[in-house]
């Protein structure tokens, strides 16, 4: 579903230059894996550079799917094709949610759908409001939500236009333990039954550990990390 070879990223100029690497990463679908490390250490970079956000330094290998040669698209700067290849085939759960304020619940949920000319009713999109009990708040504003209904509602919205691969930058921050808990298990859920390979990016060492996630962790040297798979913390 995910390969990514010598994976490359910068950001800043001169002595402020901070590279961020990642030799490789393979992950199929349903895969769901923690990135993690201490603050400032790249891990939202990271999740920029996969995402399609940030342009690579480098990349010599990025495969997603079968027919999607992102690696190819990067080399001649195809920024067409890679606009479509993100807001078709990624999904993005933000730290803030990132509901637009004057649409109901319901229509930030299905703006992706609209935005790529797909039906309003889609399987998933039921399947994902029924586990994270939404369908008393479809009508209404985001600020009338509390801070975990609307983080609840930006997950569904990740995944409304079935994409192949689902970033958070972490989604769980602005919770109470108990309640990011309860939401990091869902989201866990939803990405695993969706057959999503799913990479989220996380502070909260205890939670990683309490479900068990595989990890990327990066090695630190001046102006550089770089990032590597390990097992569970």
């Amino acid at each position: 579903m995910l390969a990514i070879d010598d994976l490359r990223l910068r950001r800043g100029q001169g002595d402020s230059a901070y590279e961020v690497r990642l030799p490789a990463l393979r992950m199929a679908r349903g895969d769901v894996l923690a990135v993690v490390g201490g603050s400032g250490c790249g891990k939202s970079t990271l999740l920029e550079g996969i995402g399609l956000l940030l342009k690579p330094e480098r990349v010599r290998a990025y495969a997603l799917g079968e027919n999607a040669d992102v690696a190819a698209l990067l080399g001649r700067d195809d920024e067409p094709a890679l606009a479509a290849l993100r807001a078709s085939r990624i999904g993005f759960v933000l730290q803030t949610g990132g509901l637009l304020p004057y649409l109901s619940v319901r229509e930030n949920i299905l703006l992706p759908r609209r935005l790529l000319s797909l039906p309003a009713d889609g399987e998933r999109v039921r399947h994902a409001i029924e586990v994270l009990s939404l369908g008393r708040l479809l009508e209404k504003r985001p600020a009338h939500l509390s801070i975990g209904e609307r983080q609840r509602v930006a997950v569904v919205r990740a995944l409304s236009h079935d994409p192949d691969v689902l970033l958070a930058d972490e989604p769980t921050s602005a919770l109470d333990p108990d309640n990011a808990g309860k939401l990091f298990q869902l989201f866990i859920d939803l990405a695993r039954d969706c057959g999503l390979a799913t990479l989220v990016v996380s502070h909260d060492w205890d939670l990683v550990r309490r479900f068990g996630l595989p990890c990327l962790e990066p090695a630190l040297q001046p102006g550089l990390s770089t990032f590597s798979m390990r097992g569970e913390l």
